[in-house]
């Protein structure tokens, strides 16, 4: 599957919840809930997550108060990387830091739980990435 990122800089390809990824694997859904829990400290029914990605049209979303999306939308922005207010509030609490979760667990968290739990959202590298190379391509402009 090719990467597909979100608003904020998730990546829905390399998400279980992922609409494709839970029909392609429906059982991941339990495995999602659980691991939600263990690292972000919330629990959504495994019933409940599938979800077709914020950039879909009319999505149906895990996150249904999400602070990100409509304000991207609302500036006609990509992703939060075309931002002139990169890194705002809105922004800084839906940063996923792998370095910061493995202090949080007491040291490195298994890589197959940082594959499906936390990989897929480390955004905040993804975006500082994505804006780095905004910059350069307008300084070699």
């Amino acid at each position: 599957m090719k990467e597909i990122l979100t608003r904020c800089g998730y990546r829905c390809d390399l998400c279980l919840a992922y609409r494709p990824n839970v029909e392609a694997n429906p059982e991941n859904r339990a495995v999602l809930s659980d691991g939600w829990h263990t690292y972000f400290g919330f629990r959504i029914p495994p019933e409940d997550i599938v979800c077709d990605g914020c950039m879909a049209e009319n999505p149906q979303l895990i996150d249904q108060r999400c602070p990100v999306r409509p304000c991207v939308i609302e500036k006609g922005l990509g992703t939060c990387a075309e931002c002139p207010d990169y890194g705002c509030s809105r922004l800084q609490e839906r940063f996923v830091v792998y370095e910061e979760f493995a202090d949080r667990a007491g040291g490195d968290i298994p890589q197959r739980d940082r594959e499906r739990f936390i990989l897929p959202y480390e955004n905040k590298a993804r975006l500082d990435d994505l804006l780095r190379n905004q910059t350069s391509m307008r300084e070699g402009d």
